[in-house]
């Protein structure tokens, strides 16, 4: 089995509560819109960024039912309730307004988001019909992961729920509901993504136009990332300013940038440290490409705000087209169990936490463990993966695989695979050779197809899901 990534974190669907996906966006961030402006960009990510949950306070609406509900909808025999739509409207408009947006009409709002709503029914009921499910340890994981972007323990980030009217029921349901999208889109459409040498020799011929250059200039960034709490006091945004700081500070006066992220980013192993990929200037969010403007390789950008926090960026490699391009490579080793009938997502984290407890206490070998037990097609040679480059591998098992030191083990990582022990061996950095550079460009291509590709998926499962309106939203 292999296990290579078929898309990059950016093209993931957009997870505020930094579950499994990413990229930048999972902090707040996304890439610069392409066609839309302004208001209609606010709109759209708004309508986007409420289907997930991430901790943040609710509105009170969206804690219960009212008492004059009504159904508003009917997606393949399942209600849409008034109070879903209205719910979620109330979520868009505090999320527009933070962007500084402004709203549409209220019967246009509705309607916009009626639809969000009955195109993320049908991919549940997608998921639900194919036999795609969620373990409750992938939930537990992310529930904590939540906590931790929120600066808070689960109990804390429990109990902040609690205060608005959210049960912990309710707060996993919405993390499952988002994870079995996900699984779907990953099973029906990323994986499917197809890119042949005509794809990248079109690519390449694109980047060569007049006046491009900056734009497509082929950069690696590294990046922490100290949050800000939502309604911070001046005195908590000063802070973590403080924290940011010294975060810059560690990060120029030691070469080793992961060591920084380990030390003082808010998402230690997840979309806030290591390396976000070689890619094209203009594929990271607008925000970064200005801060880094024409930095050199090696230089520490910030800190710096945004909506989600204070942000420290290192240039770990910068290229034009034509020249050479250095990135950061990860000799590593894993084992693989995969679930199914015979063993849940949950046994076999609990089998791999033993194996790491007796590699640890000397009693067994990473290698002999692998060679054993791994289910994977590199148990033959000790799980040995051998050098791998950003965007090789899927970005559940990246993001966790750039924030080890060498040497050290992972904990149980679950991906669409199944459930992984990771060891990091040794990092380097590599000059890629024209074959490897064309690999780089073919995961760029790939993400961008793939996002075409999920755009006309949603519509063809739209379009055969029976959809009965009722009495519209008020």
């Amino acid at each position: 089995m292999r296990f290579f990534s078929k898309t990059s974190n950016a093209c993931a669907v957009a997870m505020a509560l930094a579950v499994m996906t990413s990229g930048v966006q999972a902090q707040g961030l996304k890439s610069p819109g392409k066609g839309k402006a302004g208001n209609e960009q606010s709109l759209s990510r708004a309508l986007e960024a409420t289907a997930q949950p991430s901790g943040r306070q609710a509105p009170a609406a969206a804690s219960g039912i009212r008492s004059a509900d009504h159904i508003v909808a009917v997606v393949n025999s399942e209600p849409i309730t008034n109070n879903e739509v209205r719910a979620r409207m109330e979520r868009v408009a505090q999320n527009v307004t933070e962007q500084g947006g402004q709203l549409p009409p209220q019967s246009e709002l509705a309607r916009q988001v009626l639809e969000r709503l009955i195109v993320e029914r049908v991919q549940l009921q997608e998921a639900k019909d194919t036999g795609i499910n969620v373990d409750n340890l992938t939930i537990d994981q992310a529930v904590a992961n939540v906590a931790r972007q929120n600066n808070v323990d689960k109990a804390g980030l429990l109990s902040r729920l609690k205060a608005d009217g959210i049960s912990e029921t309710q707060f996993r349901s919405e993390i499952r509901n988002q994870m079995l999208m996900q699984r779907v889109r990953e099973r029906d459409v990323d994986g499917r993504v197809k890119v042949t040498e005509a794809d990248i020799d079109r690519y390449l011929k694109e980047q060569k136009r007049p006046g491009e250059a900056a734009a497509t200039a082929m950069v690696e960034l590294g990046h922490i990332l100290i949050t800000v709490p939502e309604d911070a006091s001046a005195t908590v945004v000063a802070e973590r300013e403080a924290k940011a700081k010294q975060a810059a500070e560690a990060a120029r006066s030691n070469s080793d940038f992961i060591a920084a992220v380990r030390d003082f980013s808010d998402v230690p192993n997840g979309q806030g440290g290591g390396s976000m990929g070689m890619r094209p200037m203009s594929d990271y969010p607008e925000l970064f490409a200005q801060q880094v403007g024409n930095a050199a390789a090696g230089s520490i950008v910030g800190p710096f705000r945004s909506g989600a926090g204070f942000h420290v960026l290192k240039v770990l490699g910068k290229s034009q087209a034509g020249a050479p391009v250095y990135i950061t490579q990860n000799h590593a080793r894993h084992i693989l169990l995969t679930v199914g009938n015979d063993m849940t997502e949950a046994q076999a984290a609990k089998r791999l936490e033993d194996y790491k407890r007796r590699v640890e206490t000397g009693q067994a070998t990473f290698q002999q463990l692998a060679q054993e037990f791994s289910k994977d097609g590199s148990a033959r040679s000790g799980g040995d993966l051998g050098w791998s480059s950003p965007g090789q591998f899927v970005p559940e098992f990246e993001r966790v695989l750039d924030a080890l030191q060498p040497g050290e083990i992972s904990n149980p990582v679950v991906s669409r695979f199944g459930v992984h022990l990771i060891q990091l061996i040794e990092r380097r950095q590599e000059k890629l050779t024209e074959r490897e550079q064309r690999e780089m460009v073919r995961n760029v291509v790939r993400e961008r197809k793939a996002e075409q590709d999920y755009e006309t998926w949603l519509k063809e499962l739209r379009g055969k899901a029976f959809v009965e309106y009722r009495e519209p939203p008020q």
